[in-house]
């Protein structure tokens, strides 16, 4: 079963938009990322992508849906946000059949990679890339990365 893990593409500060949408370059590179993914069929059978809830995962989620057509569609989830204690989404990935996709927000995913990957939330295993998705599988109940997509890596 794989996980998606998207850091939500480059917003806005606070100090310019308290919201922090994306901006044009936030969205361009998610567009592209989308629509690398989508075109080399590296994620496949998604049932669904889950969001924290904030604008700018909520504009990331919306933008990956259009080009990946999750099954189950885009949906807000609580859990995601940038604080959110990891185990209680650790617990529910251990139970995930299907592959899901989740946009959010660091440290969160962060240290979410570091318990599933480590057993250690403060382990840095993974770098994050705004707007970048981390492939994460796993196999007899351990999981491994499967590989990296940065914006960069989606070419211009």
């Amino acid at each position: 079963m794989e996980v998606y893990l998207v850091q939500h593409g480059a917003a806005e500060q606070k100090s310019a938009d308290p919201t922090r949408p994306l901006t044009e370059q936030g969205r361009e590179d998610v567009r592209r990322v989308a629509a690398f993914a989508a075109r080399m069929g590296l994620v496949i059978g998604l049932s669904q992508i889950r969001h924290s809830g904030k604008t700018r995962a909520e504009q990331t989620a919306a933008i990956l849906g259009e080009a990946l057509s999750p099954v189950d569609g885009v949906v807000e989830v609580s859990g995601l946000a940038p604080n959110d204690d990891v185990e209680p989404m650790a617990e529910a990935l251990a139970r995930e059949s299907q592959p899901v996709m989740l946009v959010g927000h660091l440290p969160f995913l962060a240290r979410l990679a570091g318990l599933l990957l480590a057993g250690d939330v403060g382990r840095g295993v993974v770098r994050f890339r705004n707007g970048g998705i981390v492939c994460l599988v796993r196999e007899a109940d351990r999981w491994s990365v499967a590989w990296v997509l940065t914006p960069e890596m989606a070419g211009k």
